[in-house]
């Protein structure tokens, strides 16, 4: 999920959606959709998104909810996919698959119990992003002519290199992460109310007198979704142990300790297996009644829920009168 204690280390400063205007954004679909699914879940009735079949596809209700602020703002959300998960990871997602179990345990015990509040928070906890949700979610997209993008591996590295190259003008999640990968601009809290973050690479490198590689130093010595940090290392004095001692490497003879798997970590943020295959069209020509009817008819989730989420699309249609749409 990225280093939070990178932000104590990121220059981020809020930008009025005003600013933002007419630009394309490649979003860590995963990231995003996440936290819509784990919304949805906890303030949403189990059944406005289960099927007869009991599915679950809380996902569509969060994609209605959370397109039209792009939208409403004259942005072009482009969103990337995660392909296969690097093995380095593996120790994480194992992780959290054993954190999530102990809450579906904790989730059983509560219903047993009557306990609506603690079942609404524990449900929210046990989310996880299935093969159904992904396929459902990309159809849907592919209905509103919403541009997806897969990548070989992590979709917030793809993300941050689409922005590198300028094929998009912002990278869009709330890992910071993103930083470490390098993208130039990082759009966050688009899932929030109000108006986003805006996290600058450079202005970061700048400030603390360091390169990239340096700051991707910094991160692996604080810790990272793939490593552990040095024990009493945060971000002052990672900083500190760079600037004194040259780069990771130097830190770790010096302090005599080790990072598994070092030099591989350093490369998956420097050069992260990324792809130039992709191609997406900005004149976007939305099916609003067959992603209507896959919503509410095919997939069975409450009118209700979706209308006014749909509605929002069809009114930043008219109302910002972009000329992509049709």
């Amino acid at each position: 999920m990225g280093n939070s204690n990178l932000r104590q280390l990121a220059v981020i400063e809020e930008v009025p959606f005003a600013e933002l205007e007419g630009s394309i954004v490649a979003v860590d679909a995963h990231n995003w959709l996440y936290r819509y699914l784990t919304t949805t879940v906890k303030f949403t009735r189990e059944s406005a998104y289960t099927t007869d079949a009991g599915e679950e596809v809380a996902n569509l209700i969060g994609v209605i909810q959370g397109l039209p602020k792009f939208f409403e703002h004259d942005l072009t959300p482009v969103f990337v996919f995660d392909g296969g998960v690097t093995e380095l990871k593996d120790d994480e997602v194992e992780a959290r698959r054993e954190q999530r179990e102990r809450y579906e345990e904790q989730l059983e015990e509560a219903r047993e119990k009557g306990d609506s509040v603690e079942v609404a928070k524990l449900a929210s906890r046990t989310q996880r992003l299935t093969d159904t949700i992904i396929e459902t979610t990309t159809e849907l997209l592919r209905l509103l002519d919403v541009p997806v993008v897969e990548a070989p591996a992590e979709g917030e590295a793809q993300a941050a290199y689409m922005a590198r190259k300028g094929a998009v003008d912002y990278a869009g999640t709330e890992d910071y992460d993103s930083l470490l990968l390098g993208a130039p601009f990082t759009l966050r809290q688009l899932t929030s109310k109000g108006d986003p973050e805006l996290m600058d690479f450079e202005a970061t490198l700048k400030k603390h007198d360091l390169t990239w590689e340096q700051l991707v130093d910094v991160g692996i010595l604080m810790g990272t979704d793939f490593n552990e940090g040095i024990s009493g290392v945060g971000p002052k004095t990672a900083v500190k142990l760079i600037h004194e001692h040259g780069d990771l490497w130097a830190v770790l003879d010096a302090k005599g300790e080790h990072i598994q798997h070092a030099d591989r970590i350093r490369e998956m943020f420097l050069d992260p297996a990324v792809t130039d295959d992709y191609a997406f069209d900005t004149a976007l020509d939305p099916d609003m009644a067959a992603a209507r009817a896959y919503v509410t008819e095919e997939w069975e989730v409450a009118e209700t829920e979706v209308e006014r989420g749909f509605e929002r699309i069809e009114e930043s249609v008219v109302q910002t009168g972009l000329d992509r749409w049709t």
